[in-house]
Order: structure tokens, then sequence, then C-alpha cells
């Protein structure tokens, strides 16, 4: 037998690009850790990243290619793709087809999608989901430093002595990132400053909350840039020798935000707190501004990051240790896909369409003559022209634009009517449902390529289980489409190390250092050098040999005079302004354990447990108003669409606003995702849609029963007015509810066991309290199926049946004879909701423990390990042990 192995690896979850081991059994079981000597996360792991050993199951993998829902192989649907599109660009031009793509895929991948569609379609028409992530920090950073460039990095968390987390839930999105800055404050006494409508997770453990009015960040740091003005606080000499346009940018700021007074008056903010802001960072050296996507998801987002980028010119603070500008990414391979080309006004390796020499560079390199010499339809524009027919075949890579685009229900209608509808994924997606053709991809674990991480850092990614079932690579099932469409001897790749060289070599070719994005060094690379590549930073031109980290701090920048841009800024109004009609502000974002359309996270149970159905956070003051209160459906509606989720009343919630999480996707919930309500308003310098400030109107759904459904099947109701389901121990745990009576409830409800053998189930009706029970059983006695109907509002509580549900022993016949009751026959200790996903520690072990004495989050990782690990559940344990300080003081 097979001796174990261990591989290193990157995880595929967010921007910080962790290092992963994996270590394969001599029974081909695989677990997971952080990989120590990995410079991004030195060993440690996020609650997501621990569970990556759960997500290898082939549950709903597609694993053989489909056309038109049937199974076909891999010849006749390479054939029909290629087909279709060299069919398409005959008839009707190159500008009829499009690539919509993902940061989940890897560089090689996106590589050598982009080098098909612009240099030989000879059409600009691919664009990725990162439009949605971090377009506007592209857009800003090309207009103040000439080049898409993030100028620090990681070990600047650690010598910082101030850090401002803008538009960024840090301790929930990149956790690791956040642990590392704690770990800084504890050591050096690092000021945190966060500036968020919301109170999450990271305002929780800051010195400074800025919970300010959405959409008003310009303001907030053009009073900051007049106020290093007014202070004397600008780094003249730097002005003087590395930038151009201080004095129309200082002009601007001035007059947006003449005073303080002005600036905590626009943004709904104390000016006591603007004005200790504005002290600490004018006073700080060490100052790193770390933004996100509240910064980014915006109708101004390249605005708001130029207003950032403004303020640390102004101060000379940019690509030296502890200070500058740095944005972090919310994808594993954001950084590669943008390094690539992988936008649609990109080229590739950091050239663009503005540079006419540019395509003929590329052209040349590629052998491409008919390069396409324009920028092609971002993201938005991209469904809209299929909606209109513009486009007329479409090939969708690893992502879920049916839930994740804005305006979503317009976007189904786009992919509804596009003539050809290719999409090569994992698993089945509410996307893959439109698909002509469905190819199966390689997963996490079974891929071989790079991803680069929010500081510019080169990963291996490397496989350690087999492709399964006739699963392949997104780079060999482009490249066999590009060989079938008569580009063969462009696309002859041998291995992904063939397309890493030729990556690097592009990025080195006729490359004068104007361009800082260069790894020409790596272009000789062989196969096993390419195999054993340890991570490195870019840039590393042919010639270096070391990676040169930070960017920037020479004061020398990749434009034609050398200097960086100030980009004048004002603050704008709202896109879509709220009005009588749809009076409330609607922001979307993750939550803690979740990853984009739940494909990977929904089906492990204990990243479900902490958020297991989707809710809607409203403050206090407007659930009172709206009539709801919590645990209540409500029905959001915008001018796009609609969604519904359960009432979460928070604190952390401003009046007049809402957060619905991004996550719930068809597959997991009947109308709950935040896609269909979501403006598709774009910035018009980065094409990235506004996602954070969608007017909506929210009333309360009046819910006449309820039920839960236990069962190991993998089901989706249908008929009911509102489901959601979360994994659990052994099967689903399916959430039901409707307006009908609930007579009406039960015969819907009662549907969804009819599939049961009559032998095996057992059911019970009481017409005079309107309840219902059924359970079913297995050929061994073991529970397979238990559903429960009640009046809203009385349910049993369930956790009993879960645990025989998780149970892979027969019921007792104590247990079968009490099975129809719903409840225990004796008394079940209940851990609660998962607070802690990392060691599964629940809201009722918490309690116990607090009030058992225990008064630190300390001294509860030392008693539950709660806490210890990614540190993404500490606000949480916080505010409860808060909560008992405060309720002891009464």
């Amino acid at each position: 037998m097979e001796n174990a192995r261990e591989v290193r690896t990157t995880c595929p979850y967010c921007g910080v690009g962790c290092g992963v081991r994996a270590r394969v059994a001599a029974d081909g079981t695989t677990s997971v850790r952080g990989d120590p000597g990995h410079p991004a996360n030195a060993g440690k792991l996020c609650s997501k990243g621990s569970a990556l050993g759960e997500t290898l199951g082939l549950d709903g993998r597609v694993l053989h290619p489909e056309i038109a829902g049937r199974r076909a192989g891999w010849e006749e649907a390479l054939d029909l793709v290629a087909r279709k599109f060299s069919d398409t660009i005959a008839e009707h031009g190159a500008d009829a087809v499009a690539f919509y793509v993902s940061g989940q895929l890897l560089t090689e991948d996106y590589y050598v999608a982009n080098k098909l569609m612009k240099g030989f379609v000879g059409s600009a028409n691919i664009d990725t989901n990162s439009r949605l992530c971090m377009a506007s920090s592209v857009a800003g950073h090309k207009r103040a430093f000439g080049e898409d460039i993030v100028p620090g990095i990681y070990q600047d968390f650690d010598q910082a002595d101030l850090v401002v987390l803008v538009g960024s839930n840090t301790a929930w999105c990149h956790p690791i990132l956040y642990q590392r800055l704690l770990a800084a404050r504890a050591e050096r006494g690092t000021k945190i400053v966060v500036v968020d409508p919301r109170r999450t997770a990271t305002a929780a453990e800051c010195d400074l909350h800025l919970q300010l009015k959405p959409g008003t960040d310009v303001l907030l740091f053009n009073g900051l840039l007049a106020q290093l003005a007014r202070s004397g606080a600008l780094d003249k000499a730097y002005i003087a020798a590395h930038t151009s346009g201080f004095d129309a940018a200082v002009s601007l700021a001035t007059a947006d935000a003449p005073a303080v007074k002005r600036v905590a008056e626009g943004c709904d903010l104390n000016p006591v707190d603007v004005a200790a802001f504005y002290d600490w960072f004018a006073t700080t050296g060490r100052a790193v501004t770390v933004y996100s996507q509240g910064v980014n998801q915006s109708a101004h987002g390249t605005d708001k990051v130029n207003a950032i980028l403004n303020c640390h010119l102004a101060t000379g603070r940019i690509g030296r240790p502890g200070m500058g500008p740095f944005s972090v990414t919310g994808q594993p391979n954001a950084m590669g896909g943008r390094e690539v080309g992988g936008l649609a006004n990109q080229l590739a390796a950091h050239m663009g369409f503005e540079d006419p020499s540019a395509a003929d560079r590329v052209g040349r390199f590629w052998a491409a003559p008919d390069i396409a010499r324009k920028p092609g339809l971002k993201a938005v524009d991209m469904f809209e022209a299929a909606a209109d027919r513009r486009i007329k075949a479409l090939w969708v890579m690893g992502t879920n634009p049916a839930v994740s685009m804005p305006d979503a229900g317009k976007v189904r209608t786009a992919l509804k009517a596009c003539d050809f509808v290719a999409v090569s994924d994992v698993t089945r997606t509410d996307t893959s449902h439109f698909a002509d053709v469905l190819l199966p991809a390689a997963a996490w674990g079974e891929k071989d390529g790079t991803v680069t991480n929010s500081e510019r850092l080169i990963s291996r990614q490397r496989p350690f289980v087999p492709m399964p079932g006739e699963t392949r690579p997104d780079w060999w099932i482009v490249a066999e489409v590009a060989r079938r469409m008569g580009f063969a001897s462009a696309f002859d790749y041998a291995n992904p190390a063939a397309i890493f060289r030729e990556h690097a070599a592009l990025s080195g070719f006729e490359n004068d250092g104007a361009r800082l994005f260069d790894i020409g060094s790596l272009a000789d690379l062989t196969d096993d050098e390419y195999d054993a590549l340890a991570p490195l930073h870019w840039p590393l031109p042919s010639g270096a040999s070391a990676d040169a980290q930070r960017l920037l701090g020479d004061g020398r920048f990749p434009t034609a005079d050398r200097r960086a841009r100030f980009v004048p800024v004002r603050q704008e109004g709202a896109a879509l302004p709220v009005d009588a009609a749809y009076p409330l502000v609607l922001n979307t974002g993750r939550l803690r354990d979740q990853w984009h359309t739940m494909t990977r996270t929904g089906r492990v149970p204990r990243l479900m447990a902490n958020s297991p159905e989707p809710a809607l956070e409203l403050n206090a003051a407007d659930a009172v108003a709206l009539g709801v209160a919590d645990g209540d459906l409500a029905r959001i509606e915008s001018r796009y669409g609609g969604a519904r989720a359960k009432v979460l009343v928070s604190d952390g919630q401003r009046r007049g606003e809402a957060f619905l999480p991004m996550h719930w996707s068809g597959r997991f919930a009947a109308n709950a995702s935040a896609g269909p309500l979501s403006a598709p308003v774009t910035d018009p310098f980065s094409g990235q849609p506004e996602l954070k400030h969608v007017p909506v109107r929210i009333s309360r759904e009046p819910i006449a029963w309820a039920g839960v459904l236990m069962t190991r099947r993998d089901i989706r109701p249908t008929g009911f007015v509102h489901w959601s389901r979360a994994a659990v121990a052994g099967g689903w745990v399916y959430e039901l509810s409707g307006t009908e009576p609930p007579e009406q409830g039960i015969l819907l409800a009662r549907r969804l066991v009819d599939v049961v053998p009559a032998d095996q189930l057992l059911e019970y009706t009481d017409r005079r309290t309107s309840t219902f029970r059924a359970a079913a059983t297995d050929s061994e006695g073991r529970l397979t199926e238990a559903l429960l109907v009640a009046p809203h509002g009385h349910l049993p509580e369930r956790d009993w049946l879960l645990l025989l549900l998780a149970s892979a022993e027969p019921l007792t016949p104590l247990d079968r004879r009490a099975l129809l009751s719903g409840r225990a026959p004796v008394p079940v200790p209940s851990v609660g909701r998962i607070v802690c996903s990392c060691f599964n520690v629940g809201v009722n072990q918490l309690a116990t423990a607090i009030s058992g004495g225990t008064t630190s989050i300390d001294e509860i990782g030392k008693l539950l390990k709660a806490g210890t690990n990614c540190g993404s559940c500490r606000s949480e344990i916080r505010a409860m042990l808060d909560a008992d300080r405060l309720q002891a003081a009464e």
C-alpha cells in the first residue's frame, strides 16, 4: 500500500493566499493544515481553510461532458463548442462572442483563455467576476501610479503604527491578516481605525470606528487631505520630486471638505471622532490604509480609491516599511487574472489598449495578426449585450453570474436568450442550468498551476488527488477548443509549466522597465523547477536573483515622467438615492464561513452551522417601524427584483440601512439571493457595479406555518413561499414556511416524503393543533427522514433528531416510540448555534463557561479552544462576555 504523502499547495478562497499542506493517507483520506513555511500565513488557516479537507467529496460534481442535458464524450462536446464559436464569428464578427471567467481560475487557465479571445478570436470580450471585486482598485492604481500596482506587502501589517481598514470586514473576509494585525497591536500598540457603515466583527476590536453614512468615503478622505494641508503634515519635498497634480487635488478636496464639521455632517459622524482620525493619520508616520469591497463595489469606487491614494501621496507614505495604501483582494487569483489581462479593458501582462504599440507588441509575441485593438464589454455590459442578442455565443468559466451579478434576473434572461452558452465548472450551479454544453472542470486538489495573492506573491497550487471521472483542467479545455478553431500551433501546451513560461516571457518582452510587472527571470524554468517553485513576489525581471517585495518606495512610478498623479475627486451623491417607494439602503457582503455562492462551503456542516439560514440584518428601530421581529420572514424589494430572508435584529446596523449576505443561491434557498436586488449601475471608470447602496423596501410576510425536514436526500423543494437548507452531519436540514393555512402547509410539506416507501414511513397528524409528524427508517433501522410541521412559532426543538440522523446506529426502541412526538425521550444537551467553526464550539457551551466564571476571551480559549485559531469568532465571544458583565452590573 502507498505510504502517506504531504503536498504543499495554496488555499482556493480569499486573496490572502495562505499556504496549505494536504496530507493524503495510505487509505486515500485527506486532511489539511496550514503551511508553517508559507510567508502569507505561517501555518495559520481560517475556518474555511481548515475545512478544505471536507470539500473534496464528489457530491454535486460535474464528472462528464453534457450536451443539452445528456451525457456526451469530450470529442463531441469540444467540437460543438468550437463549431458554434467559429460559425458565430464567421457570420456575425468577433464581437458577437464572449468569455466570462473567474478569479477561481489559475493564472495558466486565465492566460490561455485571454490569449484565445484577444489574440486569435480578435475581440476583447473577455471579462471576469473580478469586475465585481477589484476593478475600481485597478482603475485607481492606473490613474495614480500608471500601472495596477499594490506597493506593500503583508509585513507592513506587522510594522505599521496605524492601520486604517476602509470598507473591509477583515476579521471575517481576511481573518489571517486580521489576526496578524491584532498580534502587531499586542506587540507594538498599533492603532486600528475601522471605516465601515456596519459595526462588524472587525469593528469590535478597533480603537476607533467611523460608522459613516454609506458612500461618503470620498468626503472623509478629501477632508483628510485638506486637513493634512492645513496642519502642515504634507511631505512637500516628496510631492515636488515625485508627483504631479497636487494643487488641483488639494484645491478640490478643500472645496469639497472645508472643515472637520462639514465632513462630520456629510458622513453622519461625530466631529470628535473625525478629528481624532485626522490627527492620528497626520502624526503617525507608519500608516497603512487597507481597503476592500466597501470601497470598490460602488458606482464611485475609483474615486474612493484615488481619494485614499491622494492622502498617501501627499505624505510620501508609499512602498516603505509599515506605510502605504493596500488593496486586499477577495478572490484567490484576482491578482493573477489582472496580470494576464483577464479584464476586458486590459490586453495582457499589464499592457493596455490606450497604447497602440502594446497590441502590436503582444500580437508579434503571440504571432496573432488579428489581435484585438480596442477594449471589450465589461461584465454588466456583456450580459446586457447577451440579453439583446448582440452576444450570440457565451462561455462562462468557473463562476455563477446567474446569482452573483447585479440585476441577476435580467442575467438569467440573457443566458436563456443567448443562442449558445457553454459552461465549464466543477459543480452544477444556477448558471449551468442554462448551458447548451456543460464541461467538467478540475477542482482544487486536482488542479496544477499558480495564483498571485494580494501582496503580489506567486504561489503554486499543486494537485494531490486524481481528477475524477472525465474532468479536465480549464487550460486544457480552452486549448482544445482553440485547436479545433484552427489555432493549434499557438495552443500546443504540454503542461501548465509551458504556459507559465510563456506568460513570464511575455511579461519581459520588450519591457525596458516601463512596466513593473515583469517576471521574465522565470521564463526559462524547467518543468521540475516549476513544480518546486517556492512562493515569491514580483517583479522578477530577467537577471533578478531575489524578489523586490515592496514597490514604489524609491518615488519612481511607471508613468511617462516617472511621477505619480494626484487625481482630483469630489463627493458625489448616491447613484440611486432612496425615496418614498424604496426608503431603505441595502448593503451586501460576505458571511464569516461562506464563500461566493456556496458551491463548496455550503456542503460542509460546520461551515453552515454559524449562519444556517438567509438572514436580513436590521436596526432595532427599523424593525419596530416595519412591524417585524427576530425570526420573521421579510420580503425585500428593489427596482430590479425581490428576495426573502429571516429578520435578524442587529445593533451593528445604522438606522435606515439593512444587510443581506451575498451567498444564497437557488440551490440553497428559494429567492434569497442579493443579486436580483442589486443595481446594474456601474462606476464610469472601472465598470464595477454598485453593490453597497441599493434602495429597497421591506415588509413582513404573514407566515402561518413552518416546517423542518431532516433528510439524507439532496432535494430541491418547490411550491413553498420560502425554504432554505443547511448541511448537517448525515444529511440536510430544510427549513420550510408558507402563508397558507397550516392545514394546506401540511399537505405541501407531506409531498416531500411521498417518495419514502410506505412500510418505512411513520406519520401522525393532529388536526386540533394543526401539527404533523413523519419519520422514516432504512432497512437497518437507521433514521433517514424526519418531517415536523406546525403553526408558525410552534416547532419543537430538533437537536435529538439531528443526532439520530447523524448516527450510523439503528434506532433504539425508546427512540422509535418517541419519533412522532418530535421530542427526545430523555434530555439531550445542545451545544446551540455554532460560534467557533474551527473547533465546533456552540453558543450554549460558551454561555455555560461564562456563567461558570470565565471572564476573558483568553480564558475561553484555554477552556474550549474557541477563538484560538483564525480568531473570526472572537467578536461574538466578546459580545457574550460584555453582555454578561452588563447583566451583572444591573
